[in-house]
């Protein structure tokens, strides 16, 4: 196995336990408020085959989202000082590159497609100083209002 490789392999129980971390600030992206059924697609193009994939799936109340932490890879400690800032070049709040406080530790960038009853983004990230490229598609469809926090409480 390649150093690259092994490196990968490395990383990959990393990520997935990013999947479960709480999620970080950002910036809001505007959304119809309510309860989506998000899937999460993790993508290590340099793993082989069987490691290659990391797929989750959570329903989420949303209510104009932080753009950081709408991405479940981004809440890993490696990404820690690392955020989501709107592209000045696109101004529509949809277009994102990540900016770390360490520049030598990732760099990227994401986009959100967001629909009345859906919402679609992609991230790219390129890890700094390997030539390691990972992303992260995130993709669901508003299913209806969030629940009532305390059905009891009326």
């Amino acid at each position: 196995m390649s150093r690259l490789q092994h490196a990968s392999v490395a990383l990959l129980p990393v990520i997935l336990a990013a999947l479960t971390l709480p999620a970080a600030g950002g910036n809001a992206i505007r959304l119809a408020a309510g309860e989506y059924d998000l899937t999460a697609e993790t993508v290590l193009p340099h793993l082989e085959e069987a490691l290659r994939y990391a797929t989750t799936r959570t329903r989420q109340c949303l209510r104009e989202p932080e753009a950081t932490g709408m991405f479940p890879l981004l809440r890993h400690q490696a990404f820690t000082g690392c955020k989501l800032v709107p592209e000045a070049q696109a101004g529509d709040g949809l277009h994102f590159t990540l900016r770390c406080a360490n520049p030598q530790a990732a760099s990227g960038s994401a986009a959100f497609q967001v629909e009345p009853d859906r919402i679609n983004a992609v991230l790219e990230i390129k890890m700094g100083g390997k030539n390691m490229t990972l992303s992260q598609r995130l993709h669901g469809p508003r299913i209806g209002a969030c629940p009532d926090p305390d059905p009891g409480a009326r």
